[in-house]
């Protein structure tokens, strides 16, 4: 630990002069150089390159500062002056290199050089690209099946990148596309598919501008979306209700001091944003919404019997929506007293929550990975967009579902085909465009290809970006299955955990950065990305290469399709990477939707994907959109723990701390929480602290719970108290992924509940031979 007094109470605003200070030593540590100013003055410019970071639109590129506190994090750690050259892996073992902390691994800066592990000295060492290709090729020619192989990609790959590897994996005969959506919002696409008829948010930017109440389910903007921020500011000013359900207390939803207001900086002053905060218990969310559409019910009830305007949109319910009076019915069944109980609120203030809603003619419901993590996520989803439908809050100005996803192109990389699961009709048209059979048979989704590899019914792992090693649950379970593989190999632009977790061969290939010039033969490309909102645009850099060995994603794919597929394949894969306007001529081939792609692309700003359900169109079989029911689950792992047990069973909720993007580790601080060099604390209301007989400061050990009967701990960790519900606790991840078990998640969708864990707390045993720090070494004070 770097600091004797890890925590200290942060009543500041999110942003202001503490996000500045964040940001300049950021640049300073990564020693970046004098032109990283002009870096992050070209992030999410017309002319300059995608943030690496979150996928929040670009609000006009009009302002000189596109950029937020967190993503000028991100452009620093791509374009750090460190290198982690031949050098590094000549020094150190893998075992050695095992041994340091992932912030230690981030920290030792960009990669430049492919490398081969070698089992005699259990180093990397240099393998030249063509040797490296070729060996790869060997390795996936020569699988019995190619469903013994899995193709993992990151959400930071672009357009160009994504429909290459596609096609390349399609052409050699698997679907095995495990991606980062199944292990974030695969819930928000599986459940509004069904219901609305798209995966994806109805709104676009514009709609915040125009919308009389916003609510928040979720999700911590201040940390993982910051320039979101900046809209719900605008709003709050504005007069419109900000609704947050949160178990937290999340600085970005209380108040926020934007950095580019001179008066607001120059006064200390900030806006609230938050016009009402209700701290649900965790998981509670499906409850707490079917209890404000139960109260807008019974608003509705009243104002018929009253001869007053109906509350809810009969005419929309009518012409747009299936299934309205058998949800209702299910609604009014349901009690109260279940639903406060389970939601953790009172019925006053669900009540409350439920007033704001009926009374805005405008409302749009976003949403984070505090809903899509449960094994309720998909039911949650759909009493979300229930609660929309009610009162034809889709398809108009300034309303719609927003489910804030958060790799800049992990949208992109679904539209592209990154998908275990495709469509009949996108299998067709890629058959028609190049001229082979696509493999039809779904493929593994991540927790499939985890037990797959486990039992070795998968041999080769290749991943195109992330760190899947660490992002992944059941960490012990994740581990063993990787190291089973015969070939491992990754796509990255520094080194991680998953480079040392390694199968019997393998390799790491180091590619160019968002922030970097890609030239290729026809001169500088571009590349293009999605985000949130549906907005296509192109991306292009403006650094030289962090070493003149490096290739691009889009140059990696292509060459190992290349090396495996041979003479074998119908795609010239070496003359598409030369100009990717050809590769961009072929996607517009495929969908319908990127006519004209090269075109209409270079328009500054890009081009937004239509979406059927804001044009309230109903793409599904019954061609209307649908209300779900579901109960309030009362019988979720959680509750059978604590009915199994006598001592007290908390739920535990992984979340990042705000020197974090996932896995990548920027710092060791967590401003807006009060936490400063430590990593490894357990917020937790103080009552809690005192049932257990223990005090803050204290270090504890954490055991899952789980009805596979597997014993998962994680050790050490520095009880702080918080501002959080009874019976919940909240703690970083990846340090307590391994507490996830591979067979917890959701229903329906499959992504781990990792923020519904039932854990029990231990005092920590240390260690032998280490000695336990007690809270008077560290003189802790509360933190509200």
């Amino acid at each position: 630990m770097s600091d004797k007094n890890p925590i200290r109470r942060y009543d500041g605003p999110a942003g202001g002069w503490g996000a500045l200070r964040s940001v300049a030593k950021h640049l300073i540590e990564q020693d970046v150089p004098v032109s990283g100013a002009r870096t992050l003055l070209s992030a999410n410019q017309p002319d300059g390159f995608d943030c690496p970071g979150c996928a929040w639109p670009d609000r006009d590129h009009t302002s000189t500062f596109e950029f937020c506190e967190n993503g000028a994090k991100a452009v620093a750690a791509e374009a750090t002056k460190h290198r982690a050259t031949p050098e590094l892996f000549a020094e150190h073992t893998v075992a050695e290199l095992a041994r340091y902390s992932d912030y230690w691994l981030e920290n030792q800066g960009r990669l430049t050089h492919p490398m081969r592990w070698d089992a005699a000295s259990d180093k990397y060492l240099p393998i030249a690209w063509d040797e490296a290709f070729a060996r790869i090729g060997e390795h996936l020619r020569a699988l019995a099946s190619p469903d013994e192989a899995l193709f993992y990609t990151s959400g930071r790959c672009s357009n160009e990148a994504a429909f290459l590897y596609q096609l390349f994996v399609r052409e050699f005969g698997t679907n095995n596309f495990p991606d980062c959506s199944n292990m974030c919002h695969e819930p928000s696409g599986t459940a509004m598919k069904a219901q609305i008829g798209v995966g994806k948010g109805t709104v676009q930017l514009r709609d915040f501008e125009l919308a009389q109440a916003i609510f928040i389910f979720g999700q911590n903007p201040g940390t993982n979306h910051p320039r979101m921020l900046g809209e719900l500011r605008q709003a709050a000013k504005r007069g419109a209700a900000i609704v947050s359900f949160n178990p937290l207390r999340e600085r970005g939803l209380e108040k926020f001091a934007d950095p580019q207001d001179k008066l607001e900086m120059l006064h200390n002053g900030s806006t609230r944003i938050s016009s009402d905060y209700f701290q649900l218990r965790i998981g509670g969310d499906l409850a707490a919404v079917k209890g404000m559409i139960k109260r807008v019910l019974e608003l509705d009830a009243q104002a018929q019997r009253d001869g007053a305007a109906r509350v809810i949109d009969t005419a929309f319910i009518a012409e747009h929506t299936q299934g309205f009076d058998a949800f209702a019915a299910e609604v009014a069944a349901e009690a109260w007293d279940t639903i406060v109980a389970e939601s953790g609120l009172s019925q006053d203030e669900i009540e409350r929550a439920g007033d704001i809603y009926a009374q805005s003619d405008s409302v749009i419901c976003c949403w984070g990975m505090g809903i899509t993590q449960h094994k309720h996520s998909v039911a949650t989803i759909h009493m979300i967009v229930n609660l929309l439908l009610l009162r034809g809050n889709i398809g108009r100005p300034g309303a719609g579902a927003c489910p804030v996803r958060g790799h800049s192109n992990v949208q992109g990389d679904r539209t592209m085909g990154i998908y275990e699961k495709p469509s009949p009709a996108f299998l067709d048209r890629l058959r028609d465009v190049f001229g082979f059979e696509p493999p039809r048979h779904h493929g593994h989704d991540t927790v499939g290809a985890i037990q797959a590899m486990l039992e070795g019914r998968c041999k080769t792992f290749f991943g195109l970006g992330g760190n899947f090693a660490t992002a992944t649950p059941d960490t012990e379970a994740t581990h063993r299955a990787l190291r089973r593989c015969d070939l491992t190999v990754h796509v990255t632009t520094k080194l991680n955990r998953s480079h040392l977790v390694h199968g019997r061969d393998a390799y790491i290939l180091p590619c160019l950065g968002r922030t970097e010039i890609d030239l290729q033969a026809a001169g500088a490309q571009g590349v293009t990305v999605e985000d949130s909102m549906s907005m296509v645009h192109l991306s292009s850099g403006i650094n030289a290469p962090a070493a003149p060995q490096l290739l691009s994603e889009p140059a990696i794919v292509a060459r190992l399709a290349h090396a495996t597929l041979g003479e074998r394949s119908r795609i010239d894969w070496l003359d598409l990477i030369g100009d990717y306007d050809r590769i961009r001529d072929l996607i517009a081939q495929v969908f319908d939707d990127f006519h004209d792609f090269n075109a209409r692309v270079r328009v500054p700003g890009g081009f937004h994907l239509p979406n059927a359900a804001a044009e309230r169109r109903w793409i599904n079989p019954q061609g209307k959109a649908l209300f779900k029911a579901h109960a309030v689950p009362t019988d979720l792992p959680v509750h059978r723990a604590r009915a199994s047990r006598e001592q007290p069973v908390f739920t535990l909720a992984t979340t990042r701390s705000h020197d974090q993007y996932n896995t990548t580790i920027y710092g060791m601080n967590d401003r807006y929480r009060g936490v400063f060099g430590e990593r490894r604390v357990l917020f937790i209301h103080a009552d809690d602290i005192a049932a257990l007989g223990m005090k803050a400061g204290d270090w504890v050990d954490l055991e899952s719970l789980c009805d596979d009967g597997v014993k998962r701990t994680a050790a050490r960790f520095l009880l702080v108290e918080y501002n959080i519900p009874r019976g919940c606790l909240a703690a970083y991840y990846p340090e307590t992924n391994s507490l996830v078990p591979l067979s917890s998640f959701a229903d329906e969708a499959r992504t781990p509940t990792s923020k519904s864990i039932p854990v029990i707390v231990h005092p920590h045993v240390p260690a032998r031979g280490r000695e336990l720090q007690s809270a008077k070494d560290i003189g802790l004070v509360r933190v509200d």
